[in-house]
């Protein structure tokens, strides 16, 4: 028997999370992308045809659609993009914050530094390469675009999300190589209006970071110890795009 093959077994054996929505026709997808964006499994070669008995379909989606993976040159003109990235770049210690509490009592919790301080006295120092992930629970509201975006009656956004500080602590501190989230946008809705930007993503993708949004199911994930795995299609220059991702995890 071979190593991996032998690895691949034990792996099996363990549990393993899908972290990223289904999408279809109806998916939600921010408002600043044209209505008429997103045309999925539209049939252009179909049962029949006297050339081939097959189906054929086609795929059209903006590359900030559902769980998504964002690159640097998505707010950083002349940063890297897809293509700079390879197989290995898919694959990260997971780390998961859990913010649940704080966020059901304040909807524009910005996770802190000392949250991730205080994880890492739990479960030890975040590792080399890590993927963070902050856990808000803020996925149970998919796919409502309203709830996701927690449009109050003024019209406002309103949801949890990253803090610079806590953004910088795990970059600059530690040495993680990515970081996620449940909600549509990096900065917790109040950081950003503040900001009057969304600070927090242009500070990860100037760090030439990456980051993967609407992730989901991180409550069926261990706080340490498991693996995050991420998959996207092969498409050259792209800023970002829809991204498969699942932990292992016991």
């Amino acid at each position: 028997m071979y190593k991996l093959w032998e690895t691949l077994e034990e792996l099996k054996k363990l549990k393993w999370v899908e972290l990223s929505h289904s999408l279809n026709n109806d998916s939600p997808y921010w408002s600043g992308i044209p209505e008429g964006s997103v045309d999925l499994c539209r049939t252009v070669f179909d049962w029949g045809n006297p050339m081939l008995e097959c189906l054929i379909q086609t795929f059209k989606f903006p590359g900030q659609f559902g769980t998504h993976i964002d690159f640097p040159g998505h707010f950083i003109k002349g940063g890297a993009l897809s293509e700079a990235y390879g197989a290995v770049n898919g694959v990260f210690p997971l780390c998961v914050i859990d913010l649940t509490d704080k966020v059901a009592k304040d909807v524009h919790y910005a996770v802190t530094a000392q949250d991730i301080k205080d994880y890492e006295a739990q479960y030890g120092p975040i590792p080399d390469g890590a993927f963070v992930a902050i856990r808000t629970d803020w996925s149970k509201h998919w796919p409502d675009m309203n709830a996701l975006s927690g449009i109050a009656e003024d019209g406002s956004e309103n949801f949890p999300g990253w803090s610079l500080e806590a953004l910088k602590y795990i970059y600059e501190e530690r040495n993680a190589a990515a970081n996620g989230h449940e909600a549509l946008d990096t900065d917790a809705s109040a950081e950003a209006a503040k900001a009057g930007d969304l600070a927090c993503e242009r500070y990860v993708l100037e760090k030439g970071k990456l980051q993967i949004e609407v992730l989901c199911n991180l409550d069926q994930v261990a706080p340490a110890g498991a693996i995050l795995f991420a998959a996207w299609p092969r498409i050259e220059g792209a800023t970002g795009l829809p991204v498969r991702v699942w932990a292992v995890t016991e």
